[in-house]
C-alpha cells in the first residue's frame, strides 16, 4: 500500500537520500552511455550479422527514436501508476533487452531489441529526474542533485565511445550491451528500498489517443531531422516533417480540450519553466558544431574513432567539473547571471575554435575552444534543468521532465540539422573552384558532396592529385567548422541575454523570491514523498 504524501518542505535530505541518488546515477549513465557506444561496435556486428547499410542506419538510430517518441507518454505515465514503479519496470525491460540485444544472431532481432531498449529508456528518464524531486525537498541540496544527474549523463555521452573502444578490444560486440545487465540489476535490488514512491491521485487514466499522437508527432520531426542532414532536403524528409507538425497541432488541440491533460501546456505560462526549456532547445542547437568537431577529428587529422573520443576527454571532465560547481554558484549569485556568464565562456570557446587548423596544431587549438565550452556550459545545463522541474508543483514534475528531455531531443536534431546543412553548404561553395582541373568528374561529385566523399575517392587517384584533392577537401571542411562554430557562439550569446531578461527574477537557490515576483512565476519548493511499502 503506498504512503501519502509529506506535506514538510525545505527539509534536508540524509543518508538514505543520497544512496537513493548513487542508485539513480546509475541508470542515468547508462542511458547516457548507450547513446553514443554503440559506434565503434557497429562495423564488428555488421561484419558478424551480415548486416546491410539501411539495417546499419535502423540498429543506430532506432534507439534514439523511440526515446524521443515515447518521452511523454512515459511521464505521464509515471504520475498515474508511480514514478518508482515505472522507473523499476522500466529498469527490468532495460535488463532484458540488454541481454536480447547481446545475444542477437540477425539484424532484425538486434533492431528490435534496441527499439526494446529505447522504450525501457523512456521510461528511466523521466522517472530518475521525478524522484529526485521527491527526494531532495531543501532547494540548494535539490540543484547539486541535479547537478550530479546531469554530470553523470554528460559523462556517459563523453566516455561511450571510451567505454565501447576497450571492451572491443578484448570482447565481442555484444559486450558493449551487457553493460546494461549489473547496472539494472543493482537498481532493482536497491531501488525498492532508497526510492520514494509518487503518484498524482488527480492525473486519471492515461490517454491512449494522446500517446498515440504524441508518438505520431514527435517520431516524423526527429526522424525528418535527421534524414535532412544525411540526405539533405527531398520530398520524404518535408513530408515526415509536415507530418509531424500535423499531428502536434492535433496533439495540442486534444491537450487543451482535455480536463487532465498527458501534456500540462498550462505549464507554458509559467515564465521560469519557459525559459528554462527555451534554452534547452536553443543549447541542443548550438550543440551542433560537434557534428562538426567529431568529423573534423576523423577526415581533417584522420583519427580512429577512440582516438577521436579520446581527445575529447579533457573537454568532458571540464563539463562534468562545470555542472557539479554550477549549483554552488547559483547560491552565491541568481542563477540568470550565472547562466549569462557561463554562455560568455561558451562563446568565447567557440570563437577559439575559428583558429583550428588542418595540421596536427589544429588538434591543441581544438581542445582549448572545448575545455572553456565546457566549464561554461555548466551552468546553464544544471540550473537549467532544476529550474524547470523546480518551477512547476509536485504533480505537474512528471510532464515538465518529460517535456525537458524533449526539448533537449528537438534541440540536439534541430542542431545537427541547420549547423549540419548550412555547414554542409559553406564546404560545398569552399571547394566548387578549388579542385584540381584534371580531376575525374566522378572524383569531383563525390568530392563537392562532402570531405567523406574525397576521403573515399583519393585513393583511386594518384599522386600529386590525391594530395591535392585530400587537401582541398580538408581546408574546405576545416572552413565549414568555423562557421558552426561563429553560428553556436553567436546562440550563445543570446542565450546569455535571454537568461537575463527572462530569469533574473528568480533568486539564488535557497533564497526568498523578490517581493515583486508573481507566485506563479516562484521556484516551487519541492515536495517530499515518503518510501512506500507497496
Amino acid at each position: 500500500m503506498e504512503t501519502s504524501i509529506a506535506g514538510r518542505s525545505g527539509a534536508g535530505a540524509g543518508r538514505r537520500e543520497y544512496l537513493g541518488l548513487a542508485v539513480l546515477a546509475l541508470p542515468t549513465v547508462l542511458i547516457a552511455l548507450d547513446m553514443s557506444v554503440l559506434y565503434l561496435a557497429v562495423p564488428h556486428l555488421t561484419e558478424d550479422l551480415g548486416a546491410s547499410a539501411l539495417q546499419q542506419l535502423w540498429i543506430t538510430d532506432i534507439y534514439g527514436f523511440v526515446v524521443s517518441g515515447f518521452l511523454i507518454m512515459m511521464g505521464s505515465l509515471g504520475d498515474r501508476i508511480g514514478r518508482k514503479r515505472l522507473l523499476l519496470v522500466g529498469a527490468a525491460l532495460f535488463a532484458v533487452m540488454s541481454l536480447v540485444a547481446a545475444l542477437s544472431t540477425s539484424p532484425e532481432m538486434l533492431i528490435a531489441a534496441r527499439a526494446g531498449l529505447g522504450v525501457a529508456g523512456a521510461t528511466l528518464m523521466p522517472s530518475t529526474m521525478t524522484l529526485l524531486r521527491s527526494m531532495f525537498t531543501d532547494p540548494a541540496q535539490y540543484m547539486k542533485a541535479i547537478g550530479v544527474w546531469m554530470a553523470c549523463f554528460m559523462g556517459g555521452i563523453a566516455f561511450g565511445p571510451v567505454i565501447g573502444g576497450v571492451l572491443l578490444q578484448y570482447f565481442w560486440w555484444g559486450s558493449v550491451f551487457l553493460l546494461g545487465v549489473p547496472v539494472m540489476a543493482v537498481l532493482l535490488l536497491f531501488g525498492p528500498r532508497l526510492l520514494p514512491e509518487y503518484r498524482n491521485p488527480d492525473a486519471g487514466p492515461l490517454d491512449v489517443v494522446s500517446a498515440l499522437l504524441s508518438l505520431a508527432t514527435v517520431l516524423p520531426i526527429i526522424y525528418g531531422l535527421k534524414e535532412l542532414v544525411q540526405h539533405g532536403a527531398g520530398p520524404v524528409q518535408l513530408a515526415a516533417l509536415a507530418v509531424g507538425i500535423a499531428f502536434g497541432a492535433l496533439f495540442v488541440r486534444r491537450q487543451r480540450a482535455l480536463a487532465v491533460p498527458m501534456l500540462e501546456l498550462g505549464l507554458f505560462g509559467n515564465r521560469t519553466f519557459r525559459s528554462a526549456i527555451t534554452m534547452t532547445v536553443f543549447g541542443g542547437i548550438m550543440a551542433g558544431t560537434n557534428f562538426f568537431v567529431y568529423q573534423y577529428l576523423q577526415t581533417v587529422q584522420q583519427l580512429e574513432p577512440l582516438h577521436a573520443a579520446l581527445w575529447l576527454v579533457p573537454s568532458s571532465i571540464t563539463i562534468i567539473v562545470g555542472v557539479n560547481l554550477a549549483p554552488r554558484l547559483g547560491q552565491r549569485i541568481r542563477p540568470a547571471y550565472a547562466i549569462a556568464g557561463g554562455l560568455v565562456l561558451v562563446a568565447i570557446g567557440y570563437l577559439v575554435l575559428t583558429g583550428v587548423g588542418d595540421g596536427r596544431t589544429g588538434l591543441a587549438v581544438l581542445v582549448t575552444g572545448l575545455v572553456i565550452t565546457g566549464v561554461g556550459i555548466g551552468p546553464m545545463s544544471a540550473l537549467g534543468a532544476g529550474l524547470a522541474l523546480g518551477s512547476v508543483p509536485m504533480d505537474k514534475a512528471g510532464s515538465a521532465a518529460s517535456t525537458n528531455q524533449v526539448a533537449g531531443d528537438f534541440g540536439i536534431a534541430m542542431g545537427v540539422a541547420l549547423i549540419g546543412v548550412a555547414g554542409t553548404t559553406v564546404y560545398q561553395d569552399q571547394i566548387a573552384d578549388r579542385l584540381p582541373a584534371d580531376l575525374p568528374a566522378a572524383a569531383a561529385n563525390s568530392a563537392r558532396e562532402s570531405v567523406a566523399g574525397a576521403l573515399s575517392v583519393s585513393p583511386q587517384l594518384g599522386e600529386p592529385l590525391r594530395g591535392q584533392l585530400i587537401e582541398t577537401a580538408q581546408a574546405a571542411f576545416t572552413t565549414a567548422l568555423h562557421y558552426a562554430a561563429v553560428g553556436s557562439a553567436i546562440i550563445a550569446v543570446l542565450l546569455g541575454i535571454l537568461a537575463i531578461a527572462t530569469l533574473r527574477h528568480v533568486p539564488p537557490t535557497g533564497a526568498a523570491p523578490a517581493a515583486d515576483t508573481p507566485p506563479e512565476e516562484a521556484p516551487a519548493t519541492p515536495v517530499a514523498a515518503t518510501s512506500g511499502v507497496e
